[in-house]
């Protein structure tokens, strides 16, 4: 199994660069794949800022990419909550930060639209300090 980095899901899933497109194409239908939280929280937020996919896009695009077989997570049912929250409205780190919280009592953030968007969600309160 590999890993790949940010920059090789991008190029997978825009093909905005049609020599690296074609390697990323090669690397994702050929290899077994891990995808750590930290280059999907990072590849959310490339698709966001540098090429403006709305958030349902977003959700799309990462939902199809785990879908497929040979793509690997730490752990799918927390990706797979934190895009749900995402499409819901809650901002993605926020939703990831909130997944891998949830055997705790609190998650203290000065954020007040997290702690609200997040009330009920899980036994881990989010709250202001």
């Amino acid at each position: 199994m590999i890993s790949v980095d940010t920059n090789i899901i991008i190029r997978f899933l825009t093909q905005d660069d049609a020599k690296q497109y074609k390697k990323a194409f090669s690397i994702f239908n050929t290899q077994e794949i891990f995808i750590s939280d930290t280059v999907i929280l990072e590849t959310e937020w490339v698709l966001r800022y540098a090429y403006n996919f709305a958030p349902e896009d977003i959700c799309n695009a990462l939902m199809k990419l785990f879908g497929l077989k040979n793509i690997h997570l730490s752990n799918p049912s927390f990706i797979a909550q934190a895009i749900e929250w995402h499409k819901q409205g809650m901002d993605f780190s926020d939703a990831l930060h909130l997944t891998q919280c949830q055997q705790y009592d609190k998650l203290y953030t000065f954020d007040k639209k997290f702690s609200s968007q997040s009330k009920g969600l899980t036994n881990c309160s989010v709250e202001v300090p």
